[in-house]
């Protein structure tokens, strides 16, 4: 059964029942509580004593919040296409696809792994939000336990003959998750395209253990007895192995100068952290760079694949001698100008680059890329004027300020900025660096984004003098801490415990500094771009463990008023926000949370509208805290109602 029906016209009896299905969809009531013991909601009536077809015509018309409204009970067979229909929704936070496995799970008596793998085979191919969804669901398949995937072999075995190739890799990855890698290697090698699948499953696999014992066999694809394309798709799954970084790095280096191979050699060459790259390797691979640069047309300076080279031999520079790397430099700003590129990380609400260094009077272009799903920008201030900037910015809001650029004030404070960057897209900045040597802010002037996102541009007189000897710059907002841990759920074993004798002032203080209180009130205090905290132990039913994984996974079950979607016009524009209104003809979107004013776009102008599972609440927001400060924040919100 496919998820989505490509059908031809619908008989007129079918079409009947179909437009009476949608009438009582829009006319009919639920009369009792929410989920959460709140007001009364509106419910959709799905007919589900018809044919397939009209049951997924009826559900395909639902969004997202609405199918999540169908009435649904995991003990009566013709609810499994609703439960179907949200575990392969696009969109649907993992709260909602984990309840709908569990419905299916219970319906069928079967398991999870059974139940995945049927979905990911009934999705389809050519369409690419189901292909997200199903890299969605091959991470719940593949974050089986061991055990469970080891008694599911003849069925991944299975899978690595499907039609879909995300379906065969995630065959090949779980008979490697199930302890099976070399059953998983036999099939795979009997020809090329088995191996591609398998090379392509090396990204899938969740745990970087499981993942250390396939560099063998992937060095060995990569060796010159083999096709290009293997070679190539050998050296990207290398990016995900973590084991022998160092050697790694002195394999693949030689590679760059094969013109077939230097695109995906450098891009592995660049996730090898810098204390892994030999000093000897790293002279003889910036020769050949920094010659490459000087024989490539000035009119393919500009692309992507030249940006990476040059960021690669930047950053090589460092290991060179001092003199050394002088020399070399010199040549290349004969021919390209220096290149610094930052990503920010999706969900985390940050830049992956807390500080890069420039020489002083020189020019540099950097290029921001948005691999987030919130709109982002990146503009540089006069030191000490971070909080300054990013609040005038929201003053400014979305008319044009900074050479017409919108969030960005003009100020003789701003120096340097770019333009609002989409989800998915980039820009760069190119510019000369202030002459005086110093330490300027760096900082997203989206509304509220300062508090997380920002880091540092330090201009200094010698710039490989610098590299060779980096200082770390102050904290521009004058933070003191650190990293503490990537915490996740299972790092809280006895939250009862952790909540005992906990202070509500320290919590209050620790609350505000993590900035929660920017977005969320507590007894009428604080933000209102996210829920109202105030009472949520009880509209959690008392479910301590519930509330913490909202705080460190703000995207596993997201209120459908703060999903996040992705538009993409026919003119390639990108616009990112929350949906405030759609009808027939267009579709209002809230792009700033603190805006009255919602973006409208003309449906005609549509290409893809995909609804994110992605919260707008960024994750990671107390990877600086203690776990014994953890529970101070949540003590504090969940006694919100009793003070």
């Amino acid at each position: 059964m496919k998820i989505r029906y490509r059908m031809p016209l619908l008989t007129l009896t079918a079409l009947g029942l179909a437009v009476a299905a949608t009438w009582a969809q829009d006319h009919a009531h639920h009369h009792g509580p929410d989920a959460d013991g709140s007001a009364p909601v509106e419910r959709p009536r799905v007919f589900l004593d018809k044919s397939p077809r009209i049951v997924w015509y009826q559900l395909n018309r639902l969004d997202n919040e609405r199918l999540l409204l169908v009435a649904r009970h995991p003990d009566d067979e013709k609810y499994a296409p609703v439960y179907t229909a949200i575990l392969t929704r696009a969109g649907m936070s993992p709260q909602y696809r984990e309840e709908a496995l569990d419905g299916l799970v219970k319906l069928h008596r079967s398991d999870a792994a059974t139940e995945l793998l049927a979905a990911l085979a009934a999705l389809d191919a050519e369409d690419r939000q189901q292909q997200r969804t199903g890299r969605q669901l091959s991470t719940m398949l593949l974050d089986q336990p061991m055990s469970v995937l080891a008694g599911k072999r003849p069925a991944l075995a299975e899978a690595t003959a499907a039609d879909n190739r995300l379906v065969r890799s995630v065959g090949y990855a779980g008979l490697i998750v199930a302890g099976d890698a070399p059953a998983s290697k036999q099939r795979a090698m009997a020809s090329d395209a088995g191996t591609l699948d398998w090379l392509g499953a090396v990204s899938l696999i969740p745990k970087p253990a499981v993942r250390a014992p396939l560099r063998d066999t992937i060095v060995e694809l990569a060796g010159a007895d083999r096709p290009s394309p293997i070679r190539r798709a050998a050296l990207a799954a290398l990016r995900h192995v973590p084991n022998e970084r160092a050697a790694t790095f002195d394999l693949i280096a030689p590679l760059v100068q094969a013109a077939d191979l230097r695109v995906e050699a450098i891009r592995t060459l660049l996730t090898i952290p810098p204390d892994e790259r030999s000093a000897t390797t790293s002279a003889q691979l910036v020769d050949f760079l920094v010659a490459h640069a000087e024989a490539t047309p000035a009119a393919e300076r500009t692309t992507d694949e030249f940006v990476d080279a040059m960021q690669l031999a930047d950053q090589l520079l460092a290991r060179l001698p001092v003199t050394a790397s002088r020399a070399y430099r010199a040549r290349l700003r004969e021919v390209t100008v220096r290149v610094v590129r930052i990503h920010t990380v999706e969900e985390e609400m940050r830049y992956d680059t807390p500080y890069f260094a420039v020489e002083a009077g020189r020019p540099v272009q950097v290029v921001l890329v948005n691999e987030d799903l919130m709109p982002h920008n990146l503009v540089i201030t006069v030191a000490g004027a971070l909080k300054e900037v990013a609040q005038a910015g929201l003053v400014q809001g979305p008319q044009p300020g900074f050479e017409g650029k919108p969030y960005v004030p003009v100020s003789e404070k701003v120096l340097f900025a770019t333009n609002m960057v989409q989800a998915r897209q980039q820009e760069r900045l190119t510019f000369t660096a202030p002459s005086a040597p110093g330490e300027y802010p760096f900082v997203c002037t989206f509304p509220r984004h300062w508090m997380r996102m920002y880091g540092v541009m330090v201009v200094v007189p010698d710039l490989d003098a610098w590299q060779r000897n980096p200082t770390k710059p102050k904290d521009p907002i004058g933070s003191n801490r650190e990293f503490v841990k990537a915490w996740t759920l299972d790092d809280f074993k006895d939250i009862e415990g952790g909540l005992r004798g906990r202070s509500a002032e320290i919590g209050q203080r620790l609350f505000t500094e993590a900035t929660c209180a920017q977005c969320h009130k507590v007894d009428g205090q604080g933000g209102a771009v996210g829920p109202e905290l105030t009472d949520v132990l009880k509209r959690w039913k008392g479910d301590r463990r519930a509330i913490l994984r909202e705080i460190l996974e703000p995207s596993h079950r997201i209120d459908a008023k703060y999903a996040m979607q992705v538009i993409v016009t026919t003119d390639g524009k990108v616009v990112t926000g929350m949906i405030q209104n759609e009808d027939r003809t267009s579709v209002s979107v809230l792009v700033n949370p603190e805006s009255a004013e919602p973006v409208v776009i003309p449906r005609s102008e549509i290409d893809e509208m995909v609804k994110t599972s992605k919260s707008m609440m960024p994750k990671a927001l107390l990877d600086r805290f203690t776990q014994d400060e953890i529970f101070e924040i949540l003590a504090y919100v969940q006694n919100a109602a009793t003070r």
